[in-house]
């Protein structure tokens, strides 16, 4: 199978979020067939949702991927459950959190996967990072990333600059 470029957000506000979040792009660049080709900055966003929580950490990284769309999410999600993701309810404090962006220019909708992630066109905690790593990209069945980020400048999400070592 051809590589496909992946995009994936990283997010976590629990148990050093942004240690987590380097372990997770370092696992990432282990699952078979995939490469890390790039990964943005970290920003600090407010929570969406459920609001009486820690800020969150966001960040997105591209892969280069011969692993299926669905097989990149079960990867993910195990990601997830090993640095002790659990999913209390809708919005809760994480750990960490993996969600597939962009698979390709591929539009997926089923029962465990939607790409392009179906709120991703809103949110700056997503759209700004992904605009450092990938300032020319169209979102399928969206249009070009550039003005939808700039319609998300207000949303205060913080670029941070450093990864932690």
């Amino acid at each position: 199978m051809t590589a496909v470029a992946a995009y994936i957000g990283l997010g976590g506000n629990l148990d050093d979020p942004a240690a987590r979040m380097a372990r997770a792009f370092l696992a990432m660049d282990g699952l078979p067939g995939t490469q890390v080709v790039a990964r943005s900055s970290l920003y600090r966003t407010a929570p969406v949702g459920f609001l009486d929580q820690p800020d969150f950490l966001n960040a997105v990284v591209r892969l280069d991927t011969t692993l299926s769309a669905l097989d990149l999410l079960d990867a993910l999600l195990a990601l997830e459950l090993d640095a002790g993701r659990q999913r209390s309810f809708r919005n809760a404090p994480r750990t960490l959190d993996l969600d597939v962006l962009l698979y390709g220019e591929q539009q997926i909708s089923t029962d465990r996967l939607v790409v392009p992630h179906p709120r991703m066109g809103t949110r700056g905690f997503v759209l700004l990072p992904l605009q450092e790593i990938a300032p020319d990209l169209v979102i399928p069945g969206l249009g070009p990333l550039a003005p939808l980020a700039q319609a998300c400048r207000g949303q205060g999400v913080d670029r941070l600059q450093d990864w932690p070592a």
